[in-house]
């Protein structure tokens, strides 16, 4: 469960896999801070993808954790999610925006380059998202993702969230570029791992080594 005041640091945004159940992404909350947990539908059917997401979305909440469902905001309607999480062009993420912000948050992925970057950041989303779910599959983070989070940070208002590696130890880099948010998923949720374990050990690492941000 998370503390009444966030850490004024780099924070876990939790990105649940595949075949990851209700009872696991739970424990993972008991680990210590997390800002956000982003729901892909994963390939389940619309009814499904609902059943799960209202498993998951009360329990989050109350551990006062911020929910979004990722491309689908019926769903994210019906579950009374916090936010959405989209990946589309520039045209249809400004009108995606304009109906449904405030009452939701609004993010953007998909970007893979600074120019794809910018023209999403010109509709100013909620935050941008550096990575794609599935692909920490490598201790490291992508070095691509990297670099994009850090030249973001560097220039532009708008949080972004990088995506981590398959190790824990892989949030030390993506905080050191200065970016609000590090995404964790394999790293959490992979065979063998305890999720509360690993949650608890990225919060120590981020408490030692990202650095502050100014109030």
């Amino acid at each position: 469960m998370n503390d009444a005041t966030p850490p004024n640091r780099c924070r876990i945004v939790l990105i649940v896999p595949p075949d990851a159940s209700a009872a696991r992404i739970g424990a993972a909350f008991d680990g210590g801070d997390i800002a956000s947990l982003i729901l892909p539908e994963n390939g389940m059917d619309e009814a499904s993808f609902q059943a799960f997401a209202e498993k998951i979305v009360p329990a989050a909440q109350a551990a006062g954790i911020a929910v979004i469902i990722a491309g689908d905001t019926r769903i994210a309607g019906r579950v009374q999610a916090d936010g959405i999480h989209v990946e589309v062009g520039k045209a249809e993420l400004a009108e995606t925006i304009e109906h449904f912000q405030p009452r939701l948050m609004v993010g953007a992925g998909g970007a893979k380059t600074r120019d794809d970057a910018l023209e999403l950041g010109e509709t100013r989303p909620d935050y941008i998202f550096f990575g794609r779910f599935g692909y920490d599959n490598k201790p490291e983070p992508h070095p691509r993702n990297l670099s994009l989070g850090r030249w973001w940070a560097d220039m532009i208002q708008i949080p972004c969230i990088v995506m981590a590696g398959s190790d824990i130890a892989s949030v030390e880099a993506v905080a050191a570029t200065g970016c609000e948010f590090v995404a964790l998923s394999s790293a959490v949720f992979a065979e063998g791992v305890d999720p509360k374990a690993a949650i608890a050990s990225a919060n120590v690492l981020l408490d030692e080594t990202a650095p502050r941000f100014e109030d």
